[in-house]
């Protein structure tokens, strides 16, 4: 009875110290472009865009396709299964896998900041429940914002989301140091980040494009992989 008796003691000190229980790590995808690697964590927030992400991963979706909207000061937009094989100069954003992922938005705990992964998707006059493109993703550049810019943007919110998107002083906050594009928040579900690769973000969004945004030179992810 006596080890017995040790375990019972110990057992609650090993759950409290953590001991004994396992964490899942956030899952990481390796995404290698031709102008560099970018590494994305998704959140565990919002699993139905993070199993959707990663089951295109592994499916070899991203593999080949251009990041084909780039927008500087913004965001670089990819995942348009249109752009594998497309012609230079064509006009690419519009293609999808056929079905939608409902929206996720965890704000603020998921907000667009600079670096944030986030879905594309059609326009509210099609789409009034916002759900995300099936493939289509963007990363988050912006800029930096002053207090008085982030009330206007604030007012901008108001309209958009009903009230429902509060520009809090320490969101005020990220937005003025980090930078990101907060009127896009509570429109579009951000779900990761990059935890890697910036500057390969920032490389990609200096690239020089068309007058439908296009990179005049094509930007590719080469290879994309779930990191185990």
């Amino acid at each position: 009875m006596r080890p017995i008796l040790k375990c019972l003691v110990l057992l609650p000190l090993l759950q409290l110290l953590g001991c004994g229980t396992s964490r899942r790590e956030p899952t990481r995808i390796l995404m290698q472009t031709t102008r560099g690697d970018i590494t994305l964590e998704l959140s565990d927030l919002t699993p139905r865009h993070r199993d959707n992400f990663v089951r295109l991963t592994r499916q070899g979706h991203f593999d080949g396709v251009l990041f084909h909207r780039v927008i500087a000061d913004f965001m670089i937009q990819g995942g348009d299964p249109d752009s594998r094989d497309a012609a230079p100069g064509a006009l690419l954003g519009n293609g999808d896998l056929g079905y939608t992922v409902a929206a996720e938005f965890r704000y603020p705990e998921l907000l667009h900041r600079r670096g944030a992964l986030a879905a594309a998707r059609t326009s509210d006059k099609v789409n009034p429940r916002r759900a995300s493109s099936s493939s289509q993703f963007y990363i988050v550049w912006g800029r930096t914002f002053t207090d008085p810019e982030l009330d206007a943007v604030q007012q901008r919110l108001d309209r958009a989301t009903g009230g429902r998107i509060v520009l809090s002083p320490s969101v005020h906050e990220i937005y003025r140091t980090e930078g990101g594009t907060p009127h896009l928040d509570g429109q579009y579900t951000v779900f990761g980040r990059v935890v890697e690769g910036l500057d390969t973000v920032e490389v990609i969004l200096n690239e020089q494009t068309d007058d439908n945004d296009r990179p005049l030179n094509d930007v590719r992810i080469v290879k994309a992989s779930v990191l185990e």
